[in-house]
């Protein structure tokens, strides 16, 4: 074992990995917001809809959430152009995990909208409440209020996630971390920079996610896990 640490040899990339980052970055906020808003349709649909939309829903949920991400992908990717649909790696990755999010954020949601009291709706008709008025200051707030804080975590999940895409090769964190690792063979010294990395990423957007939970909804938010 005479391994030696020389990170001299690698922090001329860090540029290059920092770059890769903001892709991982990209492909988790739009991945994330796209699973939110066919989620909120889900959810809308699974809370509101008739028998048949509801069980379409659930099969839905059934199956993305019961099979690996990972597959979901490599169908997209490697068996839609048996069909003549061709996809870019990136599409591919983007769209396989809005998919995916799409199934979990749904019931993340549901769980929201069942989780308004009655007694609540019901004090704010007494008041005479619009129904615009219900939605912005009984409805709204208490949704986000206890759904701020699995979003969030579930977003950070998706961040981590992002490194599925180097499999395909997209050219995101993990993926220009192998890049290097074929170029250097210093393996410790690069993924433990890829580490390091990913460990400020995700720190850094739960700082800010608890912020605006804790200013904007009163959500309470654990910064250090």
């Amino acid at each position: 074992m005479g391994y030696t640490l020389v990170y001299t040899q690698v922090l001329e990339f860090l540029p290059y990995l920092i770059k890769g980052a903001w892709i991982s970055l990209q492909i988790a906020i739009l991945a994330f917001f796209g699973g939110m808003f066919f989620g909120l349709i889900l959810a809308t649909v699974r809370t509101f809809g008739n028998n048949i939309s509801n069980k379409i829903v659930i099969c839905y949920v059934t199956f993305f959430t019961n099979t690996p991400q990972l597959v979901q992908i490599y169908f997209l990717f490697f068996a839609l152009p048996e069909f003549g649909i061709l996809l870019s790696p990136y599409i591919a990755v983007l769209l396989g995990m809005t998919l995916n999010a799409a199934a979990y954020l749904c019931e993340i949601q549901r769980a929201g909208f069942l989780s308004i009291r009655q007694n609540e709706l019901d004090a704010a008709k007494t008041l005479n409440f619009s129904l615009f008025q219900q939605v912005k200051y009984v409805i709204l707030p208490h949704i986000m209020r206890v759904l701020f804080p699995p979003l969030s975590n579930h977003y950070i999940i998706m961040t981590l996630g992002t490194s599925m895409a180097a499999i395909f090769g997209v050219e995101e964190l993990t993926g220009r971390a192998f890049n290097i690792n074929s170029e250097t063979f210093r393996s410790v010294e690069i993924f433990s920079i890829t580490a390091l990395i990913y460990i400020v990423i995700t720190f850094i957007a739960t700082f800010l996610l608890a912020i605006i939970g804790r200013y904007f909804f009163k959500a309470k938010i654990r910064i250090i896990q």
